[in-house]
């Protein structure tokens, strides 16, 4: 019988999620894992405010090889270059995702050709698989009919969401071509007008929901 990780600490009062920590993974290999650092305080206050949840309002930093990683029920990775995952990172990831985890990758421009790799590490045997506009992480509590919203343009492409699956379940989620955790940050650090900020906060809402609901 598989062990879920996260089983004697998520509870729901009411159907309100009591006092959870969400978590910030700090990556090695040159790329700028602390790009966004208003993104998930926002996002954090956002669901609190919107959709009942009672996160901590301050998010943790993690370490891919951290035992303290299986504390955190939703872990958020950004950046714009080069990661690198160590024998020993791969290793609790991967426990960490088999075991009830949920990492949230979003590519900040120029991560996509390493993160891919090291996704594959991790899951060598499953493929990214791109996640049609039906999947639940779209409809609710906010309806995304078309799918992942796109906050930044930078090469004419569409923005896709892509996951891994584990027993059925998304516990890998990698967003590209969006900029999602730019349209958390301050409103003052890229100018975006309200209407896309509140786009991303919603979508990044719908992930935080499914990971407690699922």
């Amino acid at each position: 019988m598989k062990t879920n990780y996260f089983i004697c600490f998520l509870f729901f009062i009411s159907g309100t999620l009591f006092s959870q920590e969400l978590a910030l993974l700090k990556y090695s290999g040159g790329g700028d894992w602390y790009a966004n650092p208003t993104a998930l305080p926002n996002l954090i206050s956002f669901c609190n405010a919107n959709i009942h949840t009672r996160l901590k309002a301050k998010p943790k930093t993690v370490t891919p090889s951290d035992p303290d990683l299986f504390s955190y029920p939703f872990v958020h990775m950004t950046g714009h270059g080069n990661v690198v995952f160590s024998e020993s990172d791969i290793a609790n990831l991967k426990n960490y995702l088999h075991g009830g985890g949920f990492l949230h990758i979003d590519d900040n421009y120029g991560m996509d050709q390493y993160i891919r790799i090291q996704i594959k590490k991790i899951f060598p045997n499953n493929a990214l698989i791109e996640l049609p506009t039906s999947h639940p992480i779209f409809q609710k509590p906010y309806l995304f009919s078309e799918g992942l919203p796109k906050i930044h343009e930078h090469d004419n492409k569409r923005p896709q969401a892509f996951g891994i699956f584990v027993d059925n379940k998304l516990v890998l989620l990698y967003t590209y071509q969006c900029d999602l955790g730019d349209g958390w940050e301050d409103s003052e650090v890229h100018n975006d007008p309200p209407s896309v900020r509140e786009k991303a906060l919603k979508m990044g809402a719908n992930i935080i929901n499914y990971i407690f609901t699922n």
